[in-house]
């Protein structure tokens, strides 16, 4: 089963933004919303001649250890066997838990589709045999789309035997998929003015007061009504050699009971059939 990851090569990316655009029109995203991916372009830093700048190029992370799962209170987001996180539309709700627990902000809110949205590494593509759109479409081959698990793959190499890093820091180490190969200066400045937001590890403080107390309790309510009525299901199975007996009253004798009647005698049978 292969595990997919991405490579973005710092030192190729010309930050043109061709990759969002192919994206965007692969995925029919909505104009002037939150994309799937993102070129943001940071400024130069330090003085001449030692200036270095670096392009941010963003998108879902496809973690190992992603904080929207356990967020999503519905199990709209999961994580399939490649290791890509992706979103169930038939079970989202759109309530955000899980855009407020993403620390890179990977994910929006879909104004057509009313869901949830992010990058699925072209899940529904790749898995024809087509690679992402947004590595087709980069011009200077600086995104590296495969599986991590393949010694062949280009993206295994990069990342296994020439370091790409993850943008991870101390507050958020979640293992994100999506490595970058560059210069340490470009990789400092992005992590200065983009790291992953270790307050958007988990759903929002509504969401949080659901996942702790009011879903469990709703769980041990509904738990111990059940448990009720099996109790009460089984009693009745103990006792059900009962059911339909006639007892009479406890003072009345047991002779008191009325005899049944005597069955009809075939010449009356006879007699009522032939009425």
């Amino acid at each position: 089963m292969p595990r997919y990851g991405m490579v973005i090569d710092l030192d190729r990316c010309v930050g043109c933004g061709a990759c969002v655009l192919a994206c965007e029109t692969e995925w029919q995203t909505p104009p002037d919303t939150r994309r799937r991916d993102w070129v943001t372009e940071i400024p130069a830093q330090g003085v001449f001649p030692n200036v270095e700048r670096a392009v941010y190029v963003g998108l879902c992370n496809h973690c190992d250890r992603p904080t929207c799962l356990s967020a999503c209170p519905t199990g709209a987001t999961y994580q399939d066997d490649a290791g890509r996180v992706l979103v169930d539309e038939a079970l989202c709700i759109g309530c955000g838990y899980c855009v407020h627990a993403c620390p890179y902000q990977a994910r929006f809110f879909h104004p057509v589709k009313q869901k949830v949205d992010k990058c699925t590494f072209c899940a529904p593509l790749v898995d024809r045999g087509i690679a992402p759109a947004c590595t087709r479409t980069c011009i200077a081959d600086a995104r590296i789309f495969g599986d991590l698990e393949d010694p062949a793959s280009d993206v295994h190499r990069l990342v296994y035997l020439e370091g790409a890093a993850r943008l991870e820091t101390p507050q958020v180490s979640i293992g994100p998929n999506v490595y970058y190969r560059g210069s340490p200066a470009k990789l400092e400045l992005i992590l200065r003015h983009h790291p992953p937001d270790p307050d958007r590890t988990g759903p929002p403080p509504a969401g949080s007061l659901w996942e702790r107390v009011l879903r469990p309790a709703m769980f041990a309510v509904l738990g111990l009504t059940f448990l009720g009525q099996a109790a009460a299901f089984f009693s009745q199975l103990v006792q059900g050699e009962k059911f339909g007996r006639f007892e009479p009253p406890p003072d009345e004798p047991d002779d008191a009971v009325p005899e049944p009647l005597p069955p009809p005698r075939p010449e009356e049978q006879d007699h009522a059939g032939h009425r």
